[in-house]
């Protein structure tokens, strides 16, 4: 059997969006001990906070100084949060950036503007459901799991072995999506990657680095913030009572 990683882009760099005004509210609500969000925008539309366009500029001044090897192609979700983040990182490299809905946040389905206080108050039989099923493979309603994202990552990176080999790849995109890469690139299991997610929060605007090495993929860094230490930005991470219910 052919190794599944034989071909494919030399090094594939996973950046996290940098902090949206999503974020911003979800952290706001928690302190509240609110069940909602105060975001009256579809999650596809949420734009970057003013801090996280300061993460975005940092990781371009970063690049500017010769912190890592330019992409030579740059696919991004297609959420604002994420092609924003692409554009003022990477947008004056003159390098092809593509979008691509594969890499989009998962879909929360009817969860989506709720707290974790909130999916409990409003949801009791989910949260029942959700501790039976298990984080990985539970899908609130209307929405996806962990593992429908982990289909679509499979798909993606399957086209791009295919389509962009020997290349820099970068990538932004959601916390999500960016530990089901690690899920398929490293092989690793439900419990190793649920585990690696609360060992670790994932910084905005914070890079995860794989490079190529043969017949797979080795990963370099994860949720590296280097650029954004070095600069004016503040450096924010997901809520971990967020985590509880997503």
């Amino acid at each position: 059997m052919q190794p599944r990683w034989s071909s494919g882009p030399a090094s594939i760099t996973l950046v996290r969006h940098g902090e949206s005004i999503g974020n911003v509210a979800n952290d706001r609500a928690h302190d509240d001990r609110a069940e909602v969000l105060e975001l009256d925008l579809r999650d596809a539309d949420v734009p970057l906070s003013d801090n996280g366009r300061a993460q975005a500029r940092a990781l371009a001044d970063w690049l500017a100084q010769g912190g890592a090897e330019p992409p030579s192609l740059v696919v991004s979700s297609p959420y604002q949060r994420a092609a924003e983040t692409a554009q003022l990182a990477v947008g004056d490299l003159g390098v092809r950036m593509e979008l691509d809905e594969r890499l989009r946040e998962r879909d929360l389905g009817r969860f989506d503007g709720l707290t974790g206080r909130g999916i409990s108050a409003r949801f009791p039989e989910e949260a029942a459901r959700r501790s039976r099923v298990g984080k990985f493979y539970y899908q609130p309603p209307g929405g996806e799991s962990w593992a429908d994202v982990v289909l679509r990552v499979r798909s993606f990176l399957r086209d791009l072995a295919d389509e962009a080999e020997g290349q820099r790849v970068w990538l932004f995109t959601h916390q999500a999506v960016i530990m089901a890469h690690r899920y398929v690139l490293q092989g690793l299991s439900e419990a190793e990657v649920l585990q690696a997610e609360r060992d670790s929060p994932l910084p905005n605007a914070s890079r995860t680095v794989f490079v190529r090495t043969g017949s797979g993929y080795r990963m370099d860094v994860f949720g590296d913030d280097e650029a954004i230490e070095r600069a004016a930005a503040d450096t924010t991470h997901e809520s971990a009572k967020d985590e509880e219910h997503a």
